[in-house]
């Protein structure tokens, strides 16, 4: 059998592993206490005696204040019996008890044979109950046989104590000092009664002398007052009330007291002072601190009063009385002990049948208290000995109780400050077994959660018991189940698999109920509210979506915080409720924001919840309570209440101002004074003199800006002389003689007062002695006469009103109008440094106003040796070329230097070499420049040149090529020689071979080249300098061209068109395409020459619907054929005798009519749009330059760019030829057509090479520095007319 199996359940085989955890917990509930339930079904059982009422001590004057009283309850009813003095006093009674000695018939008893220590016990058949010990004290009535008369005389200034000494009781009485009409003696700081009820004086004046001191003491428990003292006192004039006494002690004596104390009862420390004047009182705890102490002080502080005194009041205390003369003080050791006290009590305790039951007394005292245990009110040493029974310090061990163990225990305390005792009620009871959990509960649980199924029973003993499944397997071998002492089975992590019905029993008994269990699905929320902000009035929407199980109904429930959420709600369309449970909230306000819950509820089983939020973000609120405060003349305080952030933090005040001068009777607006951080509540403000101001405030947030807040009163600033004097004073003279001074005129706001207007002051700034001239101006500008030309003058304004003048003001210079300078700069001296040259001369005099700088005239006057350069080209339009070129670099023959200030040298940069300058120079100021100064001339040195201006190729064979170039176009010098370079790419760096041309040859052939390979080319020039960069280029030589055959056709009606790539580094090769149509009668035709360079080709002239052979032939042999057809329908037989019909006469006239009328059109818009020869554009080109001097260097268009914008129009033509083609296509110069760039990137257009005739639609030839581009396959018409050549 288990080890648990005798506790609270059974087992059938083996103990679960996991039931060895439970097995210490035997031990603690074998000690547990029988609580009966409410709804156990309880038989009539006996009780324990149990005091109802308890006697107190009493002290007795009367025999009717002898009253002891002891009553009982319990089953059967309990007797009562007395001890007096431990021997027994009257006879037993049941139920209750008492003693009252007025109550006696015996009269004759004396009072004083009731005084004795009393107890009291009630008995019955389970045990007996006593009272703790109570003692009667008689005391005599208290009375005084003749009342004490005193008569005191004493001085002004000293102290005295009137005595009252009442008769001892043991308990004190209470001590009252009254006047003859029963009229309490005023009592204070200077006169006071003590704790011993004698009055006292700190000090004595004439007013305490009267003859009515009356002592009278109050007896409560005699319930008697009596006259004690009467005294009379006279106090005398005193010399010694000025000098004053140094503060002493009148109670207590000494300079140090020890008080014994016990916890709980009430505790005064007293200082009484006396001295003059009379002397404060101050206390201390001197090892700790007063404040945490139970302290209070009474009695104008000469009383440091515990009303229930602590053990950590335990301490060193101090009182110190001072006045102006000195202090005394007095020290007090105060020790708290106690008497015994409960710290825990016991309440009736009932158990089962051999459980183990353990009486702890818990009592504390100090000193440490001593416990004794009873039985039935029978000491523990006087009952028999039971090995069952044994005590271990303060706790008494019952072990395997019994039900004759049933009693009362006693447990009592006691140390020398009294004792206390306790009853402590023992049942020890057999009750039958019940089951109280009822029978065919169903469980509802959710999947994966946890579920109790009741099974509460009790008796005594404790009943065991089983749990078993509907198939009778024990249910605590699965280990996801735990059984608690109470009989409630937990299974955790529910399955499916779980649900059905399960069996409770006890063991041994004839009770068992059933349960049932049913297992679903667990309700889960997929999306449920989110924490949402939203801006004031636009709409929030929480979701709430969820699954459940389809046996369940559910049932969804909003709330906001703590409060449901009905729909539809009363007054509140603002909110609804979707079909799919989502909330929607519009317009949403302020009161909006909280936390929003959404509940799942599928009751019974259980329900789910999901919580968000809805926070509204508005701008703020505007602020409250703006007012000006701590205002001054010119300054005050405006302070603010912020208004609510509405949950977006306040991150700046703005502070607006509404501020007029008074003298102003227009409306002032609002403009914005300054900006407040946001954790800022005022602002200190600085105010005109002689204005009126109104202030308001808005608050800032993320959201925005509130609304301004309500303005404060109007308030108005007393005027005063101006604080500051106009700005920028300045002269703004334009003509000679005359003074022009101005100012920035000062905002009225500034005025500070009537009558404003500005004294301004002149004078001579080379008279530092000369008297200042000033005069009165309302606004500036203010004109001063006859003060010669561009004369210096000290000037100042000052600022004045009625109240007074503003402060001084600073001197600045000015000056009476300029002149134009009347004499050239001097000295003027140059030094050349390659392209650069340095001009340095005197300071310009006699200028006549603020000098503003100077300007160099500069001139080219041509080359050193008298010619601009050599131009041997050979080309046809070299010349031309050069023309240009020329032209381009005029701009830089005259230009205009300017050097600003009064710097007398510069450097003039970008100069020609090998040139002759001419330079002049003048100075200038607002009015003009001055006469030019004599011209100088200078000349720049020799310079290597630069690259030739341009590089062509010629390809006479596929082994030569010719190099073409022009002369560069800043020779720099006298051109000496030319330097041919090449080298094949990927050669050796060391082979590179040089040719030395003369100046005069432009040309140079190479022969013996590599058909297969690329060749880079330079070409260099010199001068006597050096020479200069090359030009290099990158090409190849040129291979014999052949006809095309990888041709694209594409048909038309009347047409078609050819397309090709042309073969890359191959020579223009003419070729015609012969043409055959296949009907009857038909012949071989050719087409007119075709370029092979060309790569586009349009045969016309062809008939609808018609198969026509292509082919094309080279060397006599057939190089390319085709077999194609039109697109149309085949041409049919006109009928017989057609020709002759009228009608076909007169179409065909209006045929040929309406042709003509296109050929004109066609010529004239050939002739706005055609397009011309290059060469016919450069010439242009230089025209147009020629008309444009003054435009700078290199604002000239590409004529390459040009030509194809040329080109573009005219193939945008309506008479274009069908063939495509231009007699003055590029071709027509030859075979070879070389496209070259110069250097800085514009189209030079030089052409060389065998004259060919380039027929229509040719576009022109390879050339071996730029290879012929391909055209795309079966390219379009558009495409193919804007190839570039």
């Amino acid at each position: 059998m288990c080890a648990l199996q005798r506790l609270w359940m059974g087992c059938r085989g083996r103990c679960p592993p996991v039931l060895s955890l439970l097995l210490p917990l035997y031990f603690l509930f074998a000690q547990g206490a029988i609580t009966i339930p409410n709804h156990y079904n309880l038989p009539l059982l006996q009780k324990l005696p149990n005091l109802t009422e308890v006697p107190k001590s009493v002290t007795a004057f009367f025999r009717e204040d002898v009253v002891l009283t002891c009553s009982a309850t319990g089953n059967p009813t309990p007797q009562i019996r007395w001890l007096k003095d431990g021997v027994q006093f009257g006879s037993e009674m049941s139920g209750s008890g008492k003693i009252n000695a007025s109550e006696e018939e015996e009269e004759a008893v004396e009072l004083q044979s009731y005084a004795g220590v009393y107890q009291c016990f009630a008995s019955n058949d389970l045990g007996t109950a006593m009272t703790q010990t109570v003692e009667v004290i008689v005391e005599p009535y208290p009375f005084v046989g003749k009342e004490n008369r005193l008569e005191k005389t004493a001085y002004e200034s000293e102290s005295l104590i009137l005595t009252c000494n009442p008769p001892k009781r043991l308990t004190p009485p209470h001590i009252y000092w009254m006047g003859s009409r029963m009229r309490y003696i005023h009592q204070n700081d200077r006169v006071m009664t003590g704790l011993d009820g004698n009055l006292y004086f700190a000090n004595l004046i004439s007013s305490d002398s009267r003859s009515d001191y009356n002592c009278f003491a109050q007896y409560t428990a005699a319930r008697t007052i009596i006259p004690v003292t009467e005294a009379s006192l006279t106090v005398q004039p005193s010399n010694e009330v000025v000098r004053g006494r140094k503060p002493d002690l009148l109670q207590p004596h000494g300079s140090h007291t020890a008080v014994q104390a016990l916890r709980g009862r009430s505790v005064t420390l007293e200082c009484i002072p006396k001295g003059l004047p009379t002397p404060r009182v101050e206390w201390q705890k001197t090892d700790g601190d007063l404040k945490t102490t139970s302290a209070s002080l009474d009695s104008f502080d000469r009383w440091l009063y515990f009303n229930s005194i602590t053990e950590d009041d335990d301490g060193e205390y101090r009182c110190r009385a001072h006045n102006d003369h000195g202090n005394a003080t007095h020290s007090f050791t105060v020790t708290v002990e106690a008497a015994p006290y409960w710290v825990k009590k016991f309440s009736d305790m009932m158990y089962a049948p051999g459980e183990t039951v353990r009486l702890d007394c818990l009592v504390k005292g100090n000193p440490e208290p001593t416990i004794t245990w009873r039985i039935n009110g029978e000491p523990l040493t006087a009952v028999d000995e039971d090995p069952r029974r044994s005590v271990a310090g303060s706790t008494l061990i019952l072990r395997d109780v019994v039900v004759s163990d049933t009693a009362i225990y006693q447990c009592e305390a006691t140390n020398v400050h009294g004792s206390i005792l306790q009853n402590i009620n023992l049942f020890v009871v057999e009750l039958p077994p019940q089951i109280l959990s009822s029978d065919g509960i169903v469980y509802k649980v959710f999947e994966g959660e946890q579920v109790n199924m009741d099974c509460e029973s009790f008796g005594a003993p404790r009943p065991q018991i089983t749990w078993l499944r509907e198939d009778a397997v024990s249910l605590l071998l699965d280990n996801r189940v735990s059984l608690f002492t109470n009989g409630t089975v937990q299974l955790v992590n529910v399955t499916h698999e779980d649900r059905g019905a399960y069996i409770c029993s006890v063991d041994n008994a004839n009770i068992s109920i059933t349960a049932n269990l049913e297992v679903y699905n667990r309700t889960v929320i997929h999306k449920g509210p989110q924490d949402v902000n939203v801006h004031l009035g636009q709409t929030a929407y929480l979701d709430c979506s969820f699954y459940k199980d389809s046996r369940l109904r559910a049932k969804v429930q909003w709330k906001k915080g703590e409060q449901d959420l009905n729909f539809p709600m009363p007054n509140k369309s603002r909110f609804n409720l979707h079909r799919n449970h989502t909330l929607q909230v519009k317009k949403v306000q302020q009161n909006d924001t909280g936390r929003f819950s959404c509940e799942v509820r599928t009751d019974p089983v259980g329900q789910v919840t999901a919580t968000g939020s809805i926070t509204v973000l508005a701008p703020p609120d505007p602020p409250t309570s703006v007012s000006l405060s701590s205002i001054e003349d010119y300054s005050a305080t405006l302070s603010w209440i912020p208004g609510s952030s509405h949950n977006s933090p306040i991150t700046e005040f703005i502070v607006e101002a509404e501020e007029k001068p008074q003298m102003d009777s227009g409306a002032a607006a609002w403009t914005e004074w300054t900006t407040v951080p946001g954790d800022f509540r005022l602002f200190q403000l600085s105010l005109q003199p002689f204005c009126w101001y109104r202030f308001r405030v808005a608050a800032v947030n993320e959201l925005g800006q509130s609304k301004a807040s309500e303005p404060t009163k109007l308030h108005s600033t007393p005027a005063a002389a101006p604080r500051s004097n106009p700005t920028n004073v300045r002269s703004n003279s334009t003509e000679p003689g005359v003074l022009l001074i101005t100012w920035d005129e000062m905002e009225k706001r500034l005025h500070n007062g009537q009558d404003f207007q500005y004294r301004v002051y002149w004078r001579e700034a080379d008279s530092r002695n000369a008297e200042w001239n000033w005069a009165y101006a309302k606004s500036p500008p203010f004109t001063v006469n006859d003060t010669g030309t561009f004369t210096p003058f000290e000037i100042k304004v000052q600022a004045v009103n009625a109240i007074d003048s503003g402060p001084a003001p600073e001197a600045k210079t000015g000056h009476s109008g300029e002149d134009k300078p009347e004499e050239p700069p001097t000295g003027v001296a140059f030094s050349v440094m390659n392209s650069t040259v340095r001009v340095t001369w005197n300071e310009a005099q006699n200028v006549r106003g603020h000098l503003l700088g100077y300007r160099l005239y500069i001139r080219r006057l041509g080359s050193s040796s008298g010619r601009d350069r050599r131009s041997l080209g050979k080309h046809h339009h070299t010349a031309e070329r050069h023309q240009l070129e020329q032209h381009k670099l005029a701009n830089r023959n005259n230009w205009v230097e300017v050097v600003h200030g009064s710097k007398t040298t510069t450097d003039v940069t970008g100069l020609r070499l090998f040139s002759q300058y001419e330079l002049e120079l003048t100075a200038f100021n607002s009015k003009g420049e001055s006469p030019r100064s004599s011209p100088v001339r200078f000349n720049t040195p020799e310079g290597a040149p630069g690259p030739p201006a341009s590089l062509t190729f010629e390809s006479p064979t596929e082994t030569s090529l010719i190099l073409h170039w022009s002369p560069p176009h800043e020779v720099n010098g006298e051109l000496q020689s030319y330097k041919v370079q090449y080298q094949q790419e990927g050669g050796s760096q060391m082979e590179i071979p040089i040719f030395n041309v003369f100046f005069n040859v432009n040309q140079f052939e190479l022969m013996n080249l590599d058909p297969s390979s690329f060749y880079l080319f330079k070409v260099i020039a010199c001068t006597a300098a050096g020479c200069g960069p090359p030009i290099t280029r990158r090409g190849a030589t040129l291979m014999e061209g052949a006809p095309p055959t990888n041709i694209t056709v594409v048909s038309s009606v009347t047409s078609f068109n050819l397309s090709w790539v042309p073969e890359d580094r191959h020579r223009n090769h003419g070729f015609h395409i012969h043409y055959l149509r296949k009907s009857a009668g038909g012949q071989w035709e050719k087409s007119e020459l075709i370029n092979s360079t060309q790569g586009f080709y349009s045969l016309t002239g062809l008939q609808p619907g018609t198969e026509y052979s292509l082919r094309i032939l080279h060397d006599n042999n057939t190089h390319w054929q085709e077999m194609l057809r039109t697109v149309g329908p085949v041409p049919s037989e006109m009928p017989g005798r057609f020709a002759t019909q009228g009608w076909l006469i007169g179409l065909i006239s209006a045929i040929v009519l309406l042709i003509l009328i296109l050929l004109i059109l066609c010529l004239i818009k050939r002739s706005r749009g055609g397009k011309y020869a290059v060469k016919d554009k450069e010439k242009k080109e230089i025209d147009f330059d020629l008309q444009n001097k003054d435009e700078t260097f290199g604002e000239y268009r590409s004529l390459e760019s040009d030509g194809d914008e040329k080109r573009s129009d005219s193939q945008q033509s309506l008479c274009d030829d069908s063939k495509l083609g231009s007699e003055d296509s590029l071709a027509e110069y030859g075979d070879s057509v070389d496209i070259q760039f110069n250097e800085d990137g514009s189209f030079i257009g030089q052409y060389s090479g065998r004259s060919a005739a380039a027929p229509h639609g040719s576009s022109g030839p390879a050339s071996p520095l730029n290879p012929a581009p391909p055209p795309p396959f079966a390219p379009s018409m558009s495409g193919i007319l804007n190839r570039p050549s």
